[in-house]
């Protein structure tokens, strides 16, 4: 079985990542989105949250899971059996990063590979922090997000 793990804080998901995690599906039997558990980060939802919006949200597709991690997306990799990570590529400046990234992941994990995939043109713009910012002033995210997000969005703006 060819597993691809998806790693990220996706905090929260939105159709950026949607669109990343369908695209990988057609070239994987399974696709696991990594929930990063960061310490030194204050998400707006917990991982458990975070795991319930991705589920919801790409329940369309059916070879995904889910789980949290606090530990390096490597050892995650080997301990589900994953070939690879799959990570999205926005604008060229994200290329940096992620190469950098790809380079220590085959040192920690030889056994894995790292595919980056461009984003589509629709969401090239879209990130966690933009979707919450234009929630958080009640604009319009309906576009960016499925409707279960949108809804535990405003949920969690509307009482602070």
């Amino acid at each position: 079985m060819r597993i691809v793990i998806y790693p990220g804080t996706f905090d929260p998901i939105h159709r950026g990542h949607i669109d990343i995690a369908e695209r990988a599906s057609k070239l994987f039997d399974q696709i696991i989105f990594s929930v990063a558990v960061n310490s030194e980060k204050n998400p707006l939802f917990s991982a458990d949250e975070r795991i319930e919006l991705i589920l919801e949200s790409t329940k369309h597709i059916p070879n995904v899971k889910a789980y949290s991690t606090d530990g390096l997306i490597a050892d995650f990799a080997r301990e589900h059996n994953a070939v690879a990570l799959i990570r999205g590529l926005r604008h060229v400046s994200d290329f940096e990063f992620e190469f950098q990234m790809a380079t220590m992941n085959h040192h920690l994990n030889n056994d894995v590979s790292t595919l980056l995939m461009v984003t589509s043109e629709h969401y090239i713009h879209l990130n966690s922090t933009v979707v919450k910012d234009v929630a958080k002033l009640k604009g319009d995210i309906s576009k960016y997000v499925t409707q279960n997000v949108m809804d535990r969005l405003l949920e969690k703006f509307s009482n602070p």
